[in-house]
Formats: structure tokens, C-alpha cells, sequence
């Protein structure tokens, strides 16, 4: 952790809906004319497209059938560590884009499935923000929790997780749902190991439960909607949260612990401004005060 220097870390699962958390972050950063500079998980990944298939088809003849994005050993965490720590430490650090498809290709000038080259930040930032898998990892190697300020966990059920992944790979990546249903298989140990852990690790909490039924996410033809959904938010530590006020001010929600807060799924964007935008406010304005 840095007060000169703070780190804002999101992480979620694929599927998990971090990129519309991310738009919520974008506007309030708009709104208070805050300079963030953004990082992407996808970009310390250890392989680009091609590598990565070939180190799956190695592993499979090895007889392991649960190695995936979401494994350590498939991401440069120790790099995504020493950007953590080297911006904590001066407000600097490098960072690339992985490309995705061709309109981010066009985008960056980099065939999809390629890395972009590393590239400095911008200077004069107020704060770093991460989004994607492994930003609050604690294992044997690195502590990538130890240097966020604020750690977000965007964690829906894991039907409705799957129904969205099922849905948005194969809406833009072409993907059949049985290839996506292999790799969420192939994603399971680490999704347990890996992914799981960090969201004790996390400072809030945002878990989307649908109230329709999602019993077989793999036939769902639709996602549930938000006005088909709650969300509870639960927080690590309750101190200085002003619960009576986020009641009145969110209609429908209710609390059901001491540390969480049940909302209509519909307000969600509602409830993240009105929490996050004055811890923001606070570690900018601390920020600059260091």
C-alpha cells in the first residue's frame, strides 16, 4: 500500500462482469477529475494465443487437464508485483494491452492474440487501477493484495458467471457453448485455488444472485436481467460505512449481516457510486496530502 502513490485492484473471474464495474469506475474518476492510469490483467498473461495453445496441447499429453488462464503459472504475476510496487513507489511503471479481436487490432496496430509493446504510463496520475484476475493473489511467490489500497471482488453465483461467460463468448468470440463448456471444465481447480482465495483478500464484496431460475446455466437462453437479480454487498470491515444511509438511499434494500447489504439488482450501479466515490475521494485526497 502506497498513500502517495494508491492502487485500486478489481478482480473477478471471466464472466464475472468486472468491465461494467470498470465503467462505473470510469465515471466516477470523469466526475471527480481523477487521473487514473488502468491496467488489465489479460496483459501478464505468460503466453500470447498461439504459445498458450501449444503449452495447453503439452499439458494434456503430460496428463494435466487443469492448467488455464486462471492458473498462476500461465500469468507473469511477479511482473504484475513489481508494477504494483514500483508505482507505489514513484507514481511510474509499464504496462501493454493484450489484443482480443480486430477491432482491437485496429485499435492497437497488433495482430489479435498478440501482445502490444510495453509502453511507460502517463506521468501525473492520481492512482493505478487493475481489473482483471489475480489482482489480490497471496501465495508462496507474491503478495499482490499487500499492495492495494482499495480491493474490489466482483464475485455473480457461479450459474449466472457461467451463463454470462457462455453468452458473451460465444456473442463475440464465436465460440460454440460446448468450447466454452470445456474451458470453464478445464478452469475448475483453479477457479477453486486461484480465483476463490482472493475474495478474502478483498476489501468490498459485489455478488450478483439471480431470482429466476439458472439451475442449468448451459441451456439458459438468456442472462437474468437486473431487475431478475440481487446483489449483496458485503464489506471486510463494516467501520465508518454508514449503513442506515445507504438504506434510505437505495429503495429495496435491507441489510441481512452486520457487514452486508442486500440490494434490487437494478441499483447496483446506484449503490457503487454512493460507496465508492467517497473512499476514492478520501485515498486521492490522501494521497495528495502525502
Amino acid at each position: 500500500m502506497s498513500k502517495k502513490h494508491p492502487i485500486i485492484s478489481v478482480v473477478g473471474s471471466s464472466g464475472a462482469g468486472t468491465s461494467t464495474v470498470k465503467n462505473t469506475f470510469d465515471q466516477i474518476f470523469r466526475r471527480e477529475g481523477i487521473k487514473a492510469v488502468s491496467i488489465e490483467g489479460d496483459a501478464f498473461h505468460r503466453f500470447n494465443r498461439a504459445d498458450m495453445k501449444a503449452e495447453l496441447e503439452k499439458r494434456y499429453d503430460e496428463g494435466d487437464q487443469g492448467f488455464s488462464h486462471f492458473s498462476y503459472e500461465a500469468n507473469e504475476l511477479k511482473e504484475l508485483e513489481r508494477v504494483f510496487r514500483e508505482y507505489g513507489e514513484t507514481g511510474k511503471g509499464k504496462t501493454r494491452h493484450y489484443v482480443h479481436d480486430d477491432i482491437e487490432a485496429e485499435k492497437w496496430g497488433t495482430p489479435p492474440g498478440h501482445f502490444t509493446e510495453w509502453s511507460d504510463f502517463e506521468n501525473g496520475s492520481d492512482l493505478l487501477f487493475y481489473e482483471g484476475l489475480h489482482g489480490c493473489v497471496v501465495n508462496d511467490e507474491v503478495n499482490l493484495s499487500a499492495h492495494a489500497d482499495l480491493k474490489i471482488g466482483v464475485v455473480p453465483v457461479i450459474n449466472l458467471e457461467w451463463i454470462q461467460k457462455i453468452h458473451r463468448d460465444r456473442a463475440s468470440r464465436g465460440y460454440t457453448t460446448e468450447a466454452v463448456t470445456d474451458v470453464i471444465l478445464r478452469r475448475m481447480h483453479s477457479y477453486v485455488h486461484c480465483i476463490c482465495p482472493q475474495f478474502t483478500e478483498t476489501d468490498i464484496n459485489f455478488q450478483r444472485v439471480p431470482v429466476v431460475d439458472t439451475s442449468n446455466p448451459f441451456v439458459a437462453r438468456w442472462i437474468p436481467t437486473a431487475d431478475e437479480s440481487l446483489v449483496v454487498i458485503r464489506f471486510k470491515n463494516p467501520r465508518g460505512i454508514d449503513f442506515p444511509y445507504l438504506t434510505s438511499m437505495i429503495n429495496g434494500s435491507w441489510m441481512s449481516r452486520a457487514n452486508s447489504i442486500v440490494i434490487p439488482g437494478n441499483k447496483q450501479d446506484l449503490a457503487m457510486q454512493l460507496i465508492l466515490t467517497p473512499l476514492i475521494e478520501r485515498i486521492v485526497r490522501d494521497s495528495k496530502r502525502a
